[in-house]
C-alpha cells in the first residue's frame, strides 16, 4: 500500500485540516469530524446535515456550503460517526427552524443518526430525516436493511438544500428530499476493489481480466462477477438494471450523475457519459441535466456507477438554484 497520508489513525482528521486550509469558508473540528458553514444559514431557515464513514470524498464535506448542506460529520474511514458527535452537530446548525438529517441507509448510520436525533430534540431542536436507498443492486424485497445510499445522496443533498434555502419549512424540504428518493436509482461497476488505510490491501480480489458489477461504496463485493466488457456494453448493462427499476413519470426527464469511485480518469467517465447518452436515447428517457465527476466515492476504487432521478419542472428548479459548496458551484 502506497499512500499520502501520515498514518491510518490520523488520516480523517488530517484530511479536514486541509479542508480547513483550503476552505475558510467552512468551520471545521478535525478531531471530531465536524464541518459546518463558517457563517451558517440564514436564521429561520432548515440546516440539513448529513455524514457517515469517510473515503466517499467529496461527500459528505465537500457539499456544505450554501444551497446543500449546513454541516457534514466524519466518521473513521467506512464507519460510522457517533451518536454524540452527530447530536452535537445537529445542534450546532439549527437556527430555529429545525435540521434535516440526510441519512445513507447503512445500519451503522441509520442507528447512530436515529439516536442522534433523539438526544436533539431533548435539546430543543426539531429533526426529520430522510433515508436514502437507491442502490438497485440490492433488491427491494431483500431481507436485511434493505437497499444502499449512493449516488442518489448528492441529488438529495443539493435539491432539498435548495428548497431549504428559500425558507420553506421542514416538513416541506423533508418531502421535496423523499419525492428525490423515490424517483432516484443508482447501480455501479467496478475494475479494482479499494484499499482502506488500516487493511493496507484490497477489499476483494479481482483477476485481470474481471469487473464486479453492483459494487458498495464501502468497498463491498458486487451482485455479480464478470469478464471485462467494452464501455459501451457495460454502461448498457448499468442503465438496464436502472431504468428496469426506475418509476415511470409520463413526459418526466431525467438527471443524470455519471459518478466515478475515485481511481477513474476523468476521460474514462466522459467515454460513459457518452455511452450512456447512447443507451438514453434509445430506451426515449431524455437527459435534462447531468453531472460526471468524483462525487460519492470509495477511496481508490476504479468504476463509476450510474444514478437516474425522474425530474419534474419542481426538482429540475431546485437543481438549477444557486449552490456554492467546495465540490459543486454554479448559479453565483
Amino acid at each position: 500500500m502506497k499512500k499520502l497520508i501520515n498514518s491510518p489513525e490520523s488520516v480523517v482528521a488530517d484530511a479536514l485540516r486541509g479542508m480547513a486550509a483550503a476552505h475558510p469558508e467552512l468551520a471545521v473540528l478535525p478531531e471530531d469530524g465536524i464541518v459546518t458553514r463558517a457563517e451558517g444559514p440564514a436564521a429561520g431557515t432548515v440546516a440539513l446535515l448529513s455524514g457517515g464513514g469517510s473515503g466517499h470524498e467529496p461527500l459528505h464535506a465537500g457539499f456544505v456550503g450554501r444551497g446543500m448542506l449546513a454541516g457534514a460529520v466524519a466518521g473513521p474511514v467506512f464507519t460510522s460517526p457517533v451518536p454524540d458527535v452527530i447530536a452535537r452537530a445537529t445542534v450546532a446548525v439549527d437556527r430555529g427552524a429545525g435540521v434535516l438529517h440526510i441519512v445513507k441507509n447503512y445500519t451503522g448510520d441509520v442507528l447512530n443518526f436515529t439516536m442522534a436525533a433523539e438526544d436533539a430534540e431533548d435539546e430543543g431542536v426539531a429533526v426529520a430525516r430522510v433515508l436514502v436507498d437507491d442502490d438497485v443492486a440490492v433488491a427491494a424485497d431483500a431481507p436485511g436493511p434493505g437497499r444502499r445510499g449512493t449516488g442518489a445522496t448528492l441529488f438529495v443533498e443539493k435539491i432539498a438544500g435548495a428548497r431549504a434555502e428559500e425558507g420553506a419549512p421542514l416538513a416541506e424540504v423533508a418531502a421535496v428530499a423523499r419525492k428525490v428518493v423515490e424517483r432516484s436509482r443508482s447501480y455501479g461497476v467496478a475494475l479494482s476493489s479499494c484499499t482502506t488505510p488500516a487493511k493496507g490491501s484490497p477489499n476483494f480480489e479481482l483477476g485481470e481480466d474481471e469487473i464486479e458489477l453492483g459494487i458498495g461504496i464501502h468497498g463491498e463485493p458486487g451482485r455479480e462477477r464478470r469478464t471485462l466488457m467494452t464501455a459501451a456494453d457495460t454502461a448498457r448493462t448499468l442503465l438496464d438494471a436502472v431504468l428496469d427499476d426506475l418509476p415511470e413519470y409520463a413526459g418526466d426527464p431525467v438527471i443524470l450523475l455519471v459518478n466515478g469511485l475515485g481511481g477513474t480518469p476523468p476521460a474514462e467517465l466522459y467515454v460513459m457519459r457518452a455511452e450512456a447518452q447512447r443507451v438514453l436515447d434509445e430506451r426515449g428517457v431524455r437527459v435534462a441535466r447531468s453531472l460526471v465527476g468524483n462525487y460519492v466515492t470509495s477511496l481508490d476504487m476504479a468504476g463509476c456507477t450510474f444514478t437516474l432521478c425522474r425530474a419534474d419542472e419542481e426538482l429540475l428548479r431546485l437543481w438549477d438554484a444557486p449552490v456554492d459548496t467546495p465540490a459543486l458551484r454554479w448559479g453565483l
